[in-house]
């Protein structure tokens, strides 16, 4: 795996609007997490968790939680990046965020990510990064979403 891109400064990251920054490997997504995540959001779904009753479901097994994925995003985040400037970096939240196809538990997962937009606010610099996760072999992605991010400092 190669070292995230360093971004030294403001100017550099305001250059790099609207161009991709990278994409991740690819990240097998197991029946575990999926379990561990169920018991950490109390989502225990059988799409989910039941992998007997999911082998006759509508995707033949089980799925991964839309929200799992999302939640991948910061570890993604910092695969592609490193922000070497500012002081805390805050979750200010997501502007869009939609599941456009299931997760088949023992897939393996990827995003790639640019960056949208750099916003100067008076508590520091908004950072609107576009991430689209994609399934290997898959050609509609599983998720696309804006994340927020406020860099302090």
């Amino acid at each position: 795996m190669s070292a995230p891109r360093s971004i030294a400064d403001l100017e550099e990251l305001k250059s790099l609007v609207g161009q991709e920054i990278g994409t991740t490997e690819w990240v097998e997504v197991t029946q575990e997490q999926v379990n561990q995540f169920a018991d950490a959001t109390g989502d225990h779904q059988w799409i989910h968790v039941d992998v007997d009753r999911a082998k006759q479901g509508p995707f033949g097994g089980t799925i991964a939680h839309g929200f799992l994925t999302l939640s991948m995003v910061p570890s993604f985040g910092a695969r592609l990046f490193a922000l070497e400037f500012g002081g805390a970096r805050l979750n200010y939240g997501l502007d869009s965020v939609r599941f456009t196809n299931p997760v088949p538990v023992g897939s393996r997962v990827r995003a790639t990510a640019t960056f949208e937009q750099v916003n100067d606010l008076p508590k520091g610099t908004q950072v609107i990064t576009r991430y689209v996760i994609e399934i290997e072999g898959v050609e509609r992605p599983a998720v696309i979403a804006q994340q927020i991010t406020l860099v302090t400092g």
